[in-house]
């Protein structure tokens, strides 16, 4: 089953022989945590600037994520994988998680929703 999140530029969100009840809490709760992830210089959320790139949920609630940066020189590169990680695992009925950082394809400002270019005035 997948479930996709209808804004542009939000990572489709796979879970695999989930029932469709667990799939969106889980969906939910999971968006929610990656939304409380901010990079320190930039007034919007993780989620919302498009920097995560996928999230894979298992059928043991194991979650996987791609994430990447608006630059590979960000200088809490080494420290943002381990913010979404925790803030993830703290979801109820998360089994655990893991994070990965990819920089293919780049990052760049059209990956961004709606609600990240009005918080950042960009239009």
């Amino acid at each position: 089953m997948t479930e996709t999140d209808t804004q542009p530029n939000h990572p489709e969100i796979a879970a695999e022989a989930l029932r469709a009840q667990d799939c969106d809490q889980l969906t939910e709760g999971i968006v929610a945590a990656l939304k409380t992830v901010y990079d320190p210089e930039i007034p919007a959320d993780i989620y919302e600037l498009g920097l995560i790139y996928r999230v894979e949920i298992d059928d043991s609630h194991f979650v996987k994520i791609d994430m990447t940066l608006t630059a590979p020189g960000c200088p809490v590169a080494g420290e943002m994988p381990i913010w979404v990680e925790n803030a993830v695992a703290a979801v109820p009925g998360v089994a655990g998680v893991e994070v990965k950082m990819v920089f293919d394809p780049p990052w760049d400002q059209s990956r961004m929703s709606d609600e990240a270019r009005v918080a950042l005035d960009m239009w």
